[in-house]
């Protein structure tokens, strides 16, 4: 989910533990749980940071290790633990338990959007992204702002937030099955599919589709249960064996790619400088374009055993002319 999302889940979360005894009758160990579950709300993007380093780290690692078994226990008693430096009086059982519960709710909640998580990891590094809940949706972020406003305005938080979570709960629900018929509408449409991709709009009768099959890629558009398709594409394998190809699979923008897109297609271009390798993301439509992307620009003039990659870029990128601004800067 976005940041606000969970910051006001976080708030939510604080308002469900008054209904522990131990938060109930000490302000003091209420203000640290409400730390608590503001931080673990938070902490599983902090890998954030790195689209400071460069996109390609960002998009490899971003909802990667930090989101992972291992990291959600480590988050789950860090950041008790630095509290517990600055008020030792609280009960640090129940600092514990209500922040981890902040943590564990981070992950658990952004699974079901598209763009997903590495939340299996140690034991797989696949990404979990079932995609039925838009990365905002407006109906949670909303349900979430009218609970601070009842709360603020003398509402028991703890059995407000209980109910506005099981309408929550009911909403995933509906969400899940909204997808599950989608899916069903395909599968009779298409033969042999492959893979579904569904990404959820901010309407709620609105789903952005890439279908591949043996043959093709479909993306299109599903709204109240009809299906447009916007464009079609070969499946073209990777070719393995053009040495122009296996160069550029060893950019470390191209492997970030590959590493986060199921649904793609790729193409190559030559011109006289240099042959230019695209890998394009179908899950992402806008205005006829599809603006996620890696690029690598081959210098192949010298022969398969010379061949130097000039620059290269992935990312988001809306125009031809800012994918070139953003290339010649990689080149700079």
């Amino acid at each position: 989910m976005d940041t606000g999302t969970h910051v006001v889940m976080g708030v939510a979360l604080a308002g469900i533990a008054t209904m522990d005894p131990v938060v109930q009758q000490d302000p003091t160990m209420f203000n640290a749980v409400l730390v608590g579950t503001l931080l673990g709300s938070q902490a599983p993007d902090c890998d954030t940071v790195l689209k400071l380093k460069n996109n390609a780290v960002y998009i490899r690692h971003h909802r990667g290790i930090t989101h992972s078994v291992p990291a959600v226990a480590l988050w789950g008693i860090t950041i008790p633990s630095l509290i517990y430096l600055f008020v030792p009086e609280v009960n640090f059982l129940h600092l514990w338990l209500w922040t981890f519960l902040a943590v564990i709710l981070h992950v658990f909640v952004d699974i079901f959007n598209a763009y997903g998580t590495q939340a299996y990891r140690p034991f797989t590094k696949r990404w979990v992204a079932y995609g039925f809940i838009n990365t905002f949706d407006p109906y949670i972020f909303i349900m979430h702002l009218a609970g601070i406003v009842a709360w603020n305005l003398g509402a028991h938080p703890g059995w407000m937030w209980l109910i506005i979570y099981f309408v929550i709960a009911l909403y995933y629900v509906k969400r899940y099955f909204d997808k599950r018929e989608l899916v069903k509408v395909i599968h009779h449409h298409f033969d042999d599919v492959q893979q579904i991709a569904t990404s959820p709009t901010i309407k709620q009768n609105i789903w952005r589709i890439a279908i591949t099959t043996p043959s093709h890629y479909y993306v299109g558009r599903a709204e109240n249960g009809h299906i447009t398709i916007l464009d079609q594409f070969v499946n073209k394998p990777i070719d393995y064996d053009d040495p122009v190809v296996q160069k550029a699979l060893t950019d470390h923008n191209i492997k970030a790619f590959l590493s986060f897109s199921p649904v793609y297609r790729y193409e190559i271009t030559y011109y006289d400088e240099y042959t230019e390798v695209r890998f394009i993301d179908l899950r992402y439509r806008s205005k006829g374009r599809y603006p996620f992307v890696a690029v690598a620009q081959i210098d192949d003039e010298h022969g398969e055993k010379n061949l130097k990659i000039l620059n290269s870029y992935t990312g988001w990128v809306f125009t031809e002319e800012k994918l070139q601004d953003k290339l010649n800067i990689a080149k700079a």
